[in-house]
């Protein structure tokens, strides 16, 4: 899948909303709890109930891997019931991985050749070889860490080394890597407003911006800052949507949540893309 492909997708759809599944027994309704595969049945009813919504879905690996081999036997469950329900998903494998070229190119090998991701997310500190190896799989893409959101971001993002901070060292080398098809980067909602500094360095790139719902990031300043001529974005919502509700009428809370988001979504598309 490439970007033209994930643009037409997105104009199909009339969103750009990306749902985390991030799986919690404990947060989850005992209907789904006591099942034989909680893990998967609880993904499997929010997939029935949103997937119309999304143009894409992101498991985060920690919360397969905590659960151990039935929790990554229910990840790759999840992912082909995905795959086979609708291949049009743009399938995100939250993962984070980044390491020595060899074992990259091992982590690469599982998200893309055993299961059907369309791409992963990297950690880019070790370099473009803990990250090429990703890029050799023709369709699939690296989602590159490059702005977060969370308290320790300062630590080290904001690093300004002669006029450049660190993030932004992390987006100028890494587009001679890849291209607009194969790379994508994280940028975090709640910090919108970076964003207008970061299309100056990848005006055409997709943005992955989780942080939306939850987290308290506004849809309205992504796009205000974000967007460019071919949307431009993949705005992630988790728990916003998957936890919405814990009775067993939490599928169908989930559905309308992810409805509310992707009609404001169709509404900015309309008024900044007039598609």
């Amino acid at each position: 899948m490439n970007s033209k492909d994930l643009y037409n997708h997105i104009i199909e759809k009339k969103s750009f909303l990306c749902i985390g599944l991030d799986p919690e027994i404990t947060r989850m309704p005992d209907c789904v709890a006591e099942a034989d595969d909680p893990i998967f049945e609880f993904n499997r009813q929010i997939i029935d109930a949103t997937h119309r919504y999304a143009v894409a879905f992101k498991p985060n690996f920690a919360f397969y891997e905590s659960y151990g081999a039935r929790g990554m036997a229910a990840l790759d469950k999840t992912v082909r019931y995905i795959h086979k329900l609708d291949p049009t998903i743009f399938l995100i494998a939250d993962a984070k991985r980044g390491d020595i070229g060899n074992t990259s190119k091992m982590y690469a090998r599982a998200v893309f050749s055993e299961m059907p991701f369309h791409a992963v997310t990297v950690a880019p500190y070790m370099g473009e070889d803990s990250v090429t190896p990703f890029l050799s799989y023709p369709g699939k893409w690296a989602i590159i860490l490059a702005l977060t959101s969370n308290r320790g971001a300062d630590d080290f993002q904001y690093h300004n080394d002669n006029g450049e901070r660190l993030f932004e060292r992390v987006l100028t080398l890494s587009q001679r890597w890849g291209s607009v098809d194969n790379l994508m980067y994280v940028v975090g909602a709640t910090r919108a407003e970076m964003l207008a500094d970061i299309r100056k360095i990848v005006p055409s790139h997709f943005l992955l911006v989780p942080g939306v719902g939850a987290q308290g990031g506004s849809l309205e300043e992504v796009v205000r800052y974000g967007m460019n001529d071919q949307c431009g974005l993949l705005v992630n919502s988790s728990r916003g949507i998957i936890y919405a509700d814990s009775s067993e009428s939490f599928a169908e809370v989930a559905g309308e949540k992810a409805r509310e988001l992707q009609q404001e979504m169709a509404g900015y598309l309309a008024e900044r893309l007039k598609v």
